[in-house]
């Protein structure tokens, strides 16, 4: 039996579904992090003489994402399980007042994923006999244990891989020549967002080059749009 759980846990362990929820949220936060705190500061340096303004405009988009953003996730994946959770209760309601049918619908999943009719309807009676909802919810809601999101855990990771990516750009404006700030942090910034698409990839056993294509085309085009902006727009703050 302990040989087994081995064998299981070791099999888990060869696929990457199991991360996705968090995956996602870190990444997403990472790479927002990184895009839009580097975005406000190449907008504001390409309008600013001084390092001041670099620095308050960085840090305040700092703070304000990666609160925005726990604060976004954790409303998002509050309602996506609040929806699962009145799916559940719905499909509690039609097996206390409508078994059969509620079997038959089971079998018919069954069926068209490609087994008999007769071995469909074994499959169904069995497993509503083992777990009649967690059946339904499984394999005809499409809710398990992997798709479930946690909205704390997700608000958290998201806000703290925001915070994460964000300090990389805002060390750049603080230790780095204020000469050329914008080309520095144009740079940098792209180097980040490579390292992320790396990691991500890794992460998630997906493809490293197309991940760290994807992430930096459009990450270095929302960059250079914004000092587009700053140059444009942006008064000569001194």
């Amino acid at each position: 039996m302990v040989e087994e759980q081995d064998h299981l846990d070791e099999y888990l362990d060869n696929h990457y579904i199991h991360r996705s929820n968090w995956l996602r949220a870190a990444v997403l936060g990472a790479n927002d992090g990184i895009l839009s705190t580097a975005s406000i500061a190449i907008g504001v340096a390409a309008a600013s003489s001084t390092r001041e303004p670099i620095l308050l405009a960085t840090l305040a988009g700092l703070v304000a994402g990666a609160l925005s953003m726990a604060a976004g996730e954790y409303v998002s994946v509050s309602s996506q399980t609040d929806v699962e959770k009145a799916d559940i209760e719905r499909e509690r309601i039609e097996l206390a007042e409508m078994p059969d049918l509620e079997l038959q619908r089971l079998a018919e999943i069954y069926e068209n994923r490609g087994l008999k009719k007769e071995t469909a309807l074994l499959v169904a009676q069995e497993l509503t006999e083992h777990d009649a909802l967690g059946a339904h919810v499984r394999d005809e809601l499409g809710i398990n244990e992997i798709s479930q999101a946690n909205p704390i855990q997700a608000a958290l990771a998201s806000g703290a891989a925001f915070t994460a990516g964000g300090i990389l750009p805002f060390l750049v404006t603080l230790f780095l020549p204020l000469q050329g700030m914008e080309y520095y942090l144009y740079g940098f910034a792209t180097v980040f967002l490579m390292l992320l698409g790396g990691m991500a990839a890794k992460a998630g056993g997906s493809g490293i080059w197309k991940a760290i294509f994807r992430i930096t085309f459009w990450g270095t085009i929302a960059m250079g749009l914004t000092a587009l902006a700053g140059y444009i727009f942006g008064v000569n703050i001194t």
